[in-house]
Formats: structure tokens, sequence, C-alpha cells
């Protein structure tokens, strides 16, 4: 059964590529969203523990917030490529 399926995806190659690359996007833009909601929760409480940095929080979380979006949007833009090309 799972031969069968499996010449089956062979013999259709381009089909599961662009689901898998769909697939791909998906998960790409789900983990940029859960790591930027953990990296916002996490800087709050941070300036809720200490007030004095909050200047130095915001800016390293801007930065690392913007690293991750950097990522995501090259990991969309890799599996749009897959399905379009």
């Amino acid at each position: 059964m799972l031969l069968t399926m499996l010449l089956q995806a062979a013999v259709a190659g381009a089909a599961v590529g662009k689901l898998g690359a769909a697939i791909g996007a998906g998960l790409a833009v789900i983990g940029a969203g859960y790591g930027i909601g953990k990296i916002g929760g996490s800087a709050m409480e941070a300036i809720a523990r200490q007030p004095e940095a909050t200047s130095d929080i915001r800016n390293t979380m801007i930065i690392a917030a913007g690293l991750i979006e950097g990522i995501a949007l090259f990991a969309v833009v890799v599996c749009l490529l897959v399905i379009f090309l």
C-alpha cells in the first residue's frame, strides 16, 4: 500500500513538491509568528522586572524580531520559488 502511494507520488512529483512547498511556507509563517510572540512576551516580563533597562530590552527585542522576520521571509520566498518554478 505504501509502496503504491510512493510510486504514484514519484510519477506526479511536481504536485507533491508543490504541496510540500506550500506546507513549508505555512510552517515558516507559523513558526515566525510563534517566535515573535515569545520574544514580545519575554520582553514585557523583563521590562516589568527591570523598568530601568527598558530601552536596552526593547532594542534587543526589535533586533531579534527583525532577524526572525527576515528568516521567515526568506523561507516563504524559497517556497514560492519552488511552487512557481
